[in-house]
C-alpha cells in the first residue's frame, strides 16, 4: 500500500470510528444505562495517569482489604495471625474456567514491566506456597529476571509497579502452575522501552508474553506494532480500565489478543459461577488499525478490542501477596491487569502458542464450545455506544469481553 493510501485509510478509519463514538448518549439516557458507574471509594489505581509516551498499568487495589503477611496453614503451627483476604484462589479460578491443575511444563510465560520489583521472587513464593503450588525460582530454573536487555544485571530502577508485577505473577501462577516465567524489566514505561522489553521476551524464548500496560492508541503508537508481531508466541495485552472509548495500544495492534475483564461471582448454577461484563472494563474501535480478516463485528471499521475476557472486578478479585511499594502482605487487586496474565497462562496450560500469531484462533466456530458466551453488563463509563454490542455484552461477539473467557482448554 502506498504511503498516502495509508494516510486515506487512516484517516477514513478516524471519521468512521469518530462517528461511532458520536453515539453518546443524552443525560438522561446516561442515568438509565445499566452497569455504569463510577470507581468505588474503595479502589485505586496502582498506576497513576501516565505521561505523554509512557503507558500506565492496569492493576486496581483494594484498600480495603489487608489480610496480613502471614502464609496459610502457619497459623495452626505457630498460633501466629495469618488471616488472609477473601480474594479468588487459583482452586477457585480453576473451577471457574474449568481448567486442569498440570500442563504447560514446556511453556515460559514472559511479563513485561515498568522498572524492578526488588521482591518480586521472594512474593512470589509466598504466594505459590501458600496455596499448593510447586515452587518457581531462580535456583530451580522457573523464575527469571532480566532486565530489557536480558541481562541479571543491572536491574532498573523501582518505578511504583511492584503491585503490578506481584499480580502478574500470581495470575500466571494460578492458571499454569508447572509454567516456567520470565520477568523482563523495561527501564521505564517509555512506548519505546516496553516495546524493546516485549522484542527481548521472545529473544529469549518466551512462549507468551503477558502485556498488563497500555496508552491510547495514535500515529505515535503505530511504529511499536512491529515489536508486537512474533509468530509462534502468544502476545496478549490489556483492554483497559476506563470503559468504552479510545482502544489502548499495545491492545488494539492486530498481532495481539486484546483481553477485558468480567465480574466473576460464585453461584448455585450448573457452572457453579456467574460472569457479566466488568462495568470498566476495556473496548474500543481503532482509529488506526484496519479491522482483521477474521473480525467481521459489524459497527466498527477498524480493529476492535476485546478478543476475550476473564474475571477482572475488583470486587470480585483474586488474592495477591507483594510487600512493594508501600504494599504489605495479602491484598486483592482487580483490572484487566488480572485478566491478562490469567489467559496468558491458559494459553501456555494448553501449551499451543504456535496458534495465536493473533487472536484469530478465538473467531473461529471450532472455538465456541471452548468459550463461556458473556451476554450481560457494559462498559458504560465515559462514553456511551447507546446500547452497541461494542459497549454492550450480547450473545456473540462484543467488545467488553470479545468472544467470551475460557471454558475449558480446548479454545486454546
Amino acid at each position: 500500500m502506498t504511503t498516502s493510501n495509508t494516510h486515506r485509510l487512516r484517516a477514513g478509519l478516524a471519521a468512521l470510528a469518530a462517528a461511532v463514538l458520536t453515539l453518546a448518549p443524552t443525560t438522561a439516557d446516561a442515568a438509565t444505562s445499566h452497569n455504569a458507574a463510577p470507581p468505588t471509594s474503595n479502589v485505586r489505581d496502582v498506576c497513576g495517569p501516565a505521561t505523554p509516551g509512557h503507558a500506565r498499568c492496569f492493576a486496581e487495589l483494594r484498600t480495603d482489604v489487608h489480610g496480613g503477611t502471614g502464609v496459610r496453614g502457619l497459623a495452626a503451627k505457630t498460633g501466629a495471625a495469618t488471616a488472609l483476604p477473601k480474594g479468588l484462589s487459583p482452586a477457585d479460578l480453576r473451577s471457574a474456567y474449568k481448567l486442569p491443575a498440570t500442563g504447560g511444563a514446556s511453556q515460559t510465560v514472559a511479563i513485561v514491566d515498568a522498572g524492578d520489583d526488588a521482591t518480586a521472587e521472594a512474593d512470589l513464593a509466598v504466594y505459590r506456597t501458600t496455596y499448593g503450588l510447586p515452587a518457581c525460582t531462580t535456583a530451580n530454573g522457573c523464575f527469571h529476571k532480566v532486565n530489557q536487555t536480558g541481562a541479571a544485571a543491572p536491574l532498573p530502577y523501582d518505578q511504583n509497579w511492584g503491585v503490578e508485577i506481584a499480580l502478574d505473577l500470581d495470575m500466571v501462577s494460578a492458571a499454569c502452575p508447572q509454567c516456567h516465567i520470565l520477568l523482563v524489566e523495561a527501564n521505564s514505561s517509555n512506548e519505546a522501552d516496553t516495546a524493546a522489553s516485549v522484542d527481548e521476551a521472545a529473544t529469549l524464548g518466551a512462549t507468551e508474553i503477558s502485556n498488563s500496560y497500555g496508552y491510547d492508541e495514535s500515529g505515535a503508537a503505530v511504529q511499536f506494532a512491529k515489536d508486537y508481531s512474533h509468530p509462534g508466541v502468544a502476545i496478549l495485552a490489556s483492554s483497559g480500565d476506563d470503559g468504552y472509548g479510545i482502544p489502548e495500544a499495545p491492545a488494539a495492534y492486530p498481532t495481539v489478543i486484546a483481553v477485558g475483564a468480567t465480574t466473576l461471582t460464585k453461584a448455585t448454577n450448573a457452572r457453579g459461577w456467574t460472569e457479566s461484563a466488568l462495568n470498566r472494563g476495556g473496548s474500543g474501535c481503532s482509529a488506526w488499525f484496519a479491522k482483521p480478516a477474521w473480525q467481521t463485528d459489524p459497527n466498527c471499521p477498524g480493529r476492535m478490542t476485546s478478543d476475550v475476557a476473564a474475571d477482572g472486578d475488583p470486587s470480585t478479585a483474586p488474592a495477591i501477596y507483594a510487600t512493594s511499594d508501600g504494599f504489605n502482605g495479602w491484598g486483592e487487586v482487580g483490572g484487566t491487569s488480572v485478566s491478562t496474565p490469567f489467559v496468558a497462562g491458559v494459553i501456555a496450560l494448553a501449551g499451543n502458542p504456535g496458534k495465536f500469531p493473533n487472536a484469530s484462533a478465538l473467531y473461529a466456530p471450532a472455538a465456541k464450545a471452548g468459550l463461556n458466551d458473556i451476554t450481560t453488563g457494559s462498559n458504560v463509563y465515559k462514553l456511551n455506544c447507546g446500547g452497541d454490542y461494542q459497549c454492550t455484552a450480547k450473545p456473540g461477539y462484543d467488545g467488553p469481553t470479545g468472544m467470551g473467557t475460557p471454558n475449558g482448554l480446548s479454545a486454546f
